[in-house]
């Protein structure tokens, strides 16, 4: 039934469109996919006015053309009503970005709050004063069960990251306000084109990459992409070794002169020894503050995690001869994770011998499987004499877990956890408890939405977004005891949730456009109460207003947001507390606000020059006005550029790039519940490449130039990294 009612209401927009296609679009010839040169990818005109490219590989650009992140509607970042930020593949290269925590490093108004390693619940992404965990692929939807697990995500096989600050209902139906990160994946070129890349850098860092890509008949109708890459790494932290190997296939056809297919698959396997969830205790058991080693590691030497994830995807699309394009999506995520975990946070050590200190140990394995099917619309139609734009379209999404093993989580019996002394701790004592498991847990998702937006022109420099989206949720979780035998089904939903966006832009000078946009927020939450209850769906508005502008031919972009967002049951994280199954604990709060300030400027200055900069500054407070997330930065800045030597010089490129952040602090932290500050820091970054001939180059980066020591987290000891050197060589053809 819920399905049925998702794809009638997707149906019926593309009907009210296909009706009103009565002007000058209705009667366009179809356009041709043009060949595009070997670095760059091919685009594929959807309607009949050509649209600005999105692809940026082979651009050597810091910004695109246009997104589809925020509204279903390919815009340029000028006419889109939100703050949308796109991290390139130049952009990625040049800072040597390989997972997804390198990337929201640098997005502006982005910060990761890390209190372990990549890919723990520990460490979460906040924008806007919110969590972020809404992440799609290619534009489609993954389900809050995957945060996580894409934080580790391997950036070798997409093109660039779209990200949408802000709510985004329309095109998520159910999401925080804080920001949706779009991966979107690279494609088959339509020339041959292939590239090798070495690494050697700090702690014994080695990847190697390999990109090739190729028409696989003589007319070239049908192309392949094959990437692959390879990475062994020690840390700065004791004992942690990370195991990464990435294997990404894809193969498209032009079946007809109007119709492409496109498939793939890939794998991604990452796999940590001696990692931890957290770092060191902050204070002694008197109250004074510790006094670490970067490099000392609350890692037993047993915990381990292994995460291998598979996907499988196929795409159809089919451009009518009136410039409409008719695109379906399906998709299969697969995803082994097991964890052991042991790791020395909990309590605080005496002084003078290091005793006191907790292991907390648990196990963790699952296997969520996530299908989607995602159906959609897009063109333009005349009414009154103008052109306008609309895009519908319909997605169903289930993710699933079935007999997932269940363990006891930190206390076990006749284990203490006890660590004889902290001071010089090698991992080995105490050994991993014994944990079998003690029953089983499943969940099953299911996400059934349809949405239509529409882009109306009532003036040549006036643009009205309106949409909406038909949402319907929900989530079974089974419990079942070996024990005692009992299963417990806790059931939640929300039935028919309507999302409402609104946006306006006007363009008051060739360069210039001001916009305001407004949506509303309703997200069913997976965090836990410390009894293991679910929080209530976080409900809420969000307002923006601001000015974007764009020069050179749009290769420079820049932006200036204010917004404003009102929530209830906005989930806050409760220090070193747990829910029952073990999980980060948090709390409920009502009648918070969130309203901040953010500038950005990205792309070209000049010829040879390319520039990102950023500014954010966010203020989040409860109802009685007390500050929020104390442990997330209020401000951030963010500037990374590079340029392109001429004359003797020629062929190198010189780059560099700071990052700043203000304090944070927790207070309640240590046997006196006193304030842990992490006082405002910068870190430099720098970087060089030189061509040594047309198919070879060398580049060498080196980050945290100072070598700064500063904690990723207020709570507890956790570094970021010291100083240290990457260098690369890399071939193309």
């Amino acid at each position: 039934m819920l399905c049925r009612r998702a794809i009638a209401l997707a149906a019926a927009c593309c009907c009210l469109t296909a009706q009103a296609q009565t002007g000058p679009a209705a009667a366009a010839a179809p356009a041709e996919r043009a060949s595009e040169p070997a670095a760059s990818l091919p685009a594929v005109t959807v309607t009949a006015t050509p649209q600005p490219l999105a692809t940026t590989e082979g651009t050597g650009s810091y910004t695109s053309g246009s997104t589809s992140t925020a509204t279903g509607l390919a815009l340029p970042p000028r006419q889109t009503p939100q703050s949308v930020s796109v991290i390139t593949r130049q952009r990625m290269d040049d800072q040597a970005m390989t997972q997804l925590t390198d990337v929201v490093a640098q997005t502006p108004g982005l910060a990761l709050s890390q209190g372990g390693n990549v890919g723990s619940d520990s460490s979460p992404i906040y924008s806007r004063g919110f969590s972020v965990n809404n992440y799609m692929v290619d534009g489609v939807k993954l389900l809050e069960s995957y945060t996580s697990i894409f934080q580790s995500q391997d950036m070798a096989l997409y093109d660039r990251v779209e990200v949408v600050r802000g709510a985004t209902g329309l095109m998520n139906g159910t999401g925080t306000p804080g920001a949706t990160l779009n991966m979107v994946r690279k494609t088959p070129a339509r020339t041959f084109q292939a590239s090798a890349k070495l690494e050697l850098g700090s702690w014994r860092y080695r990847r190697a990459d390999v990109d090739v890509s190729a028409p696989l008949n003589a007319q070239g109708s049908v192309r392949g992409r094959l990437v692959a890459a390879v990475q062994d790494a020690g840390s700065y932290i004791d004992r942690l070794k990370e195991d990464r190997a990435v294997l990404y296939g894809v193969v498209e056809a032009d079946i007809a002169a109007p119709t492409l297919l496109r498939a793939g698959v890939s794998h991604q396997r990452h796999d940590a020894t001696g990692h931890a969830r957290g770092g060191l205790p902050a204070f002694f058991s008197d109250g004074t503050r510790t006094t670490w080693q970067r490099s000392d590691s609350a890692a037993s030497e047993w915990a381990y995690s292994k995460r291998h994830s598979t996907s499988a995807f196929a795409t159809l699309e089919h451009l009518l001869e009136n410039g409409w394009e008719l695109k379906a999506t399906a998709a299969r995520t697969v995803t082994d994770s097991d964890e052991l975990v042991g790791y020395a946070s909990g309590g605080n050590p005496d002084r003078a011998s290091g005793a006191g200190v907790k292991v907390w140990a648990t196990h963790w394995k699952y296997r969520p499987r996530q299908d989607v099917l995602s159906l959609s619309a897009t063109g333009q139609f005349s009414l009154l004499g103008r052109t306008h734009d609309l895009a519908a379209g319909t997605t169903l999404s289930r993710s699933r877990r079935r007999g997932d093993p269940a363990y006891t989580n930190w206390s076990h019996a006749g284990w203490s956890g006890a660590v004889p002394s902290i001071f010089g701790w090698d991992g080995a004592t105490p050994a991993a408890p014994p944990n079998p498991a003690i029953g089983t847990h499943s969940s099953d998702e299911r996400d059934q939405s349809a949405f239509a937006s529409v882009r109306l022109k009532p003036a040549e420099a006036l643009s009205v977004i309106l949409g909406s989206r038909l949402t319907y949720w929900r989530r079974s979780v089974d419990s079942h005891r070996y024990q005692s035998g009992q299963t417990t089904t806790t059931l939640t939903r929300a039935s028919g949730r309507l999302t409402p966006y609104a946006g306006l832009v006007y363009d008051i000078h060739p360069h210039w456009s001001v916009y305001a946009s407004y949506t509303s927020i309703f997200q069913p939450q997976s965090y836990k109460t410390v009894d293991g209850s679910f929080i209530d769906p976080l409900m809420g508005r969000s307002h923006e207003v601001g000015i974007k502008g764009a020069f050179y031919d749009s290769r420079l972009n820049v932006a200036a947001a204010l917004y404003r967002t009102t929530e209830d049951n906005k989930a806050i994280a409760v220090p070193d507390t747990f829910a029952p199954d073990g999980s980060q604990a948090y709390r409920a709060v009502s009648g918070t606000q969130s309203r901040g300030v953010e500038l950005e400027v990205s792309g070209q200055l000049r010829p040879g020059w390319e520039l990102a900069a950023s500014f954010a500054r966010n203020l989040s407070r409860d109802r009685e006005g007390a500050r929020l997330n104390t442990g997330v930065p209020q401000n951030t800045a963010k500037l990374f550029t590079t340029y392109r030597m001429g004359g003797a010089a020629s062929g190198l490129v010189v780059g560099g790039g700071v990052r700043w952040q203000s304090e944070i602090y927790n207070l309640n932290m240590g046997p006196d519940k006193t304030r842990l500050v992490q006082p405002a820091y910068a870190v430099l970054d720098l970087m060089a490449r030189y061509a040594i001939s047309k198919q070879l180059t060398a580049s060498v980066h080196l980050n945290n130039v100072f070598d700064k020591s500063y904690l990723t987290t207020a709570g507890n000891s956790y570094y970021g990294a010291p100083r240290s050197v990457r260098v690369m060589l890399q071939g193309g053809f």
